[in-house]
């Protein structure tokens, strides 16, 4: 029994534990994350029922616990009531220590209170699941000896490390601290990179931000989101029903005016709005500027960058000075602020009525296009174009 009932050698039992653990992934971001937590798919209770038992098995994980965590999250982003804030807590205190960070969360009944609604309360999840987490665990190191003898300890070890250092670590920590960016969000959420693979599309954590109640992470033709690819297929076999996926959008060179469809799609699309409005404006401006100044001043202007384009950006207080300063030396790089920040107004204030925001909306493209600068001008153009593809 020293090889267990399986005798698998090293290269089939390695492929195994991958095997293994890449169901367990798959259970978090599709079970817990997209369908639990933000409702952005419905499951067949088979489905249902599977990744719930089979997240006992693996990892312990409490259905409430996680969710509650996990919109807590969302709703307190990068402040210090984010429960795993890299920008807040630092970034090795959450890639390396961000397993301690859950269990500390998820003992905060004041969070599983607020944010853990709608998570199962059937009779396996009060008698089993929830009351004996480590029972799950328990009886998996026990199937992992007597499938694979003495390496079965290894098997279980990789298993139990596998979530807390990719989801808790990976994730939560460098998921908030470097990759790049398609939407400009108030969070410091990237995208690790592109291929959404080992942690099951999780990687696409910028998207996700910028889309929170989609079933698909991906956005790019080149970007790859595993988990999807699943929700497809379960979807074709009737084990699962999509929700909701990011809105299609689309410009129409001919509108003349912003429209209360115009302002519906910039509701939805507002961190994908700030995006564009800094590739086709602040940056070819930025490049403006930086062309016709010293030397000297390109440097400054280049750290001042971020400043104008990011969301969330942590700088000190002489930072934000000298960008002050540089919006007082620049009055092009001042007007395109101005209009960002105007911009922004339009869905932050949250008192203002759909009417109101179309005026807003109006007046913005209006003044934009009478500005002197052509970027602006065209952006308000295509702003005016902007529209929700019908659904099909």
């Amino acid at each position: 029994m020293s090889h267990g009932l399986t005798h698998l050698s090293f290269w089939p039992l390695l492929f195994a534990t991958l095997a293994l653990t890449h169901v367990t992934i798959v259970s978090v971001t599709i079970f817990l994350h997209r369908h639990q937590a933000h409702r952005a798919l419905s499951l067949h209770p088979i489905a249902s029922h599977f990744f719930r038992f089979w997240l006992w098995l693996t990892t312990a994980t409490v259905t409430k616990e996680w969710v509650s965590i996990h919109r807590k999250h969302h709703a307190r982003c990068e402040t210090p009531a984010d429960p795993h804030s890299p920008q807040v807590l630092g970034i090795f205190t959450v890639l390396l220590r961000g397993w301690m960070l859950y269990r500390k969360e998820a003992r905060n009944a004041a969070t599983l209170a607020q944010f853990g609604n709608g998570t199962p309360d059937d009779w396996l999840e009060r008698k089993l699941y929830s009351r004996f987490p480590d029972l799950g665990i328990a009886l998996m190191l026990a199937l992992n000896l007597l499938l694979f003898g003495a390496a079965g300890v290894a098997v279980w070890a990789v298993q139990m490390l596998w979530i807390p250092f990719w989801a808790a670590g990976v994730v939560n920590g460098l998921g908030h601290y470097l990759g790049y960016r398609n939407f400009e969000t108030p969070d410091a959420s990237t995208n690790l990179w592109p291929i959404g693979i080992i942690i099951g599309g999780e990687e696409l954590h910028n998207n996700h931000h910028a889309y929170p109640a989609s079933a698909r992470f991906s956005n790019q033709g080149w970007e790859i989101d595993l988990g999807w690819l699943y929700i497809r297929l379960m979807a074709l076999l009737k084990l699962a029903k999509i929700r909701n996926t990011p809105p299609k959008t689309t410009i129409h060179a001919k509108a003349l005016s912003v429209d209360m469809d115009t302002v519906k799609a910039v509701l939805r699309n507002r961190a994908h709005i700030l995006s564009l409005y800094g590739r086709r404006v602040i940056a070819p401006v930025m490049r403006w500027e930086q062309a016709k100044s010293p030397r000297a001043d390109r440097r400054r202007l280049r750290r001042m960058r971020p400043l104008l384009l990011r969301e969330y950006i942590q700088v000190d207080p002489a930072a934000w000075q000298n960008f002050s300063q540089m919006l007082d030396n620049s009055q092009a790089l001042a007007t395109i602020y101005q209009f960002k920040q105007q911009l922004k107004a339009v869905w932050t204030d949250s008192l203002a009525s759909h009417e109101e925001r179309l005026e807003r909306l109006r007046v913005w493209c209006l003044q934009a296009k009478q500005s002197d600068l052509p970027w602006l001008q065209h952006f308000a153009d295509t702003l005016s174009g902007y529209r929700l593809q019908p659904a099909h």
